[in-house]
């Protein structure tokens, strides 16, 4: 297989190397950071081909720093989110005011956030085949990371004031992706169960129909981002303890809570007699 090959050709790169996987993560960084500087030095015509670019090489990169035993799923579960997490920050970066000043601390933030999730997918990829005492601590950043890195990429989504069916089919595929790697990463099973990608499919078309029904309704993007990305939280967050066995009364009620009273801003903040 094609990534077999892959697989063998960075083991055989990684006998040459004499440096430490942190600090292999730290150039990581370093080179992603300074690539998402570039992107505001160049035309406006250039800056989204670079962005994907920039997705791209987080993907070949954040397998580099993860080359040990990363096989089979482990492609998609595991580089996922660094790879979608460069995507939105690229992406987000663009509708900042053009000043440094608001741009540079979102540069610091990506590069430790880009750094800490290298660290938790090198945990997820050693927990697969043994304990590891900091994956519950891999989880809970990762979750986090999961989170931002959704809501910027519909924020991006809606910005654009997309069609609905391009709402509907982008909010889809990146809640897909998104909720998936959520999902193995508190099972950590290599072949994946039906049960996960049934879940998977499940909360990612409910997500893709919230974004159908925000296509219409009239109220700020923002307002429409933040009930999504609470959808999303809230439906990951009950998945993954249902697929560890803790799903309790008190945790459905407390998510459901916190979804109801999300919504009710959103009616309120709705301008019923006007577009907005």
């Amino acid at each position: 297989m094609v990534w077999e090959s892959l697989r063998r050709r960075l083991i055989r790169f990684d006998r040459k190397l004499s440096i430490t996987k942190r600090q292999q993560f730290v150039m990581v960084t370093i080179l992603l950071t300074f690539g998402l500087v570039l992107t505001q030095l160049v035309g406006e015509d250039a800056r989204y081909p670079m962005a994907f670019g920039l997705s791209f090489f987080a993907y070949l990169f954040s397998a580099f720093a993860l080359r040990d035993d990363l096989k089979s799923i482990e492609w998609l579960s595991l580089l996922t989110l660094p790879t979608l997490f460069t995507t939105a920050v690229a992406l987000f970066y663009f509708l900042l005011p053009s000043r440094w000043l608001t741009r540079v601390p979102v540069v610091g933030l990506y590069a430790v956030g880009m750094y800490a999730l290298l660290l938790t997918e090198n945990i997820y990829n050693m927990a697969v085949d043994r304990t590891i005492a900091l994956l519950r601590a891999a989880h809970s950043v990762g979750f986090l990371l999961t989170i931002v890195t959704y809501f910027l990429l519909v924020q991006t989504i809606f910005a654009f004031r997309f069609p609905f069916f391009l709402n509907v089919l982008l909010v889809g595929i990146f809640s897909f992706l998104l909720v998936f790697q959520s999902l193995w990463a508190v099972v950590l099973e290599n072949p994946v169960s039906r049960r996960v990608w049934h879940i998977t499919l499940a909360i990612s078309v409910v997500l893709a129909e919230i974004a159908y029904m925000f296509s219409f309704w009239p109220i700020q993007s923002t307002l429409a981002v933040l009930f999504l990305t609470t959808s999303f939280y809230a439906a990951v967050g009950m998945a993954q303890q249902y697929l560890v066995e803790r799903l309790y009364k008190k945790t459905v009620i407390e998510f459901f809570f916190l979804t109801v009273i999300v919504f009710i801003i959103v009616l309120f903040a709705t301008r019923w007699r006007g577009n907005f």
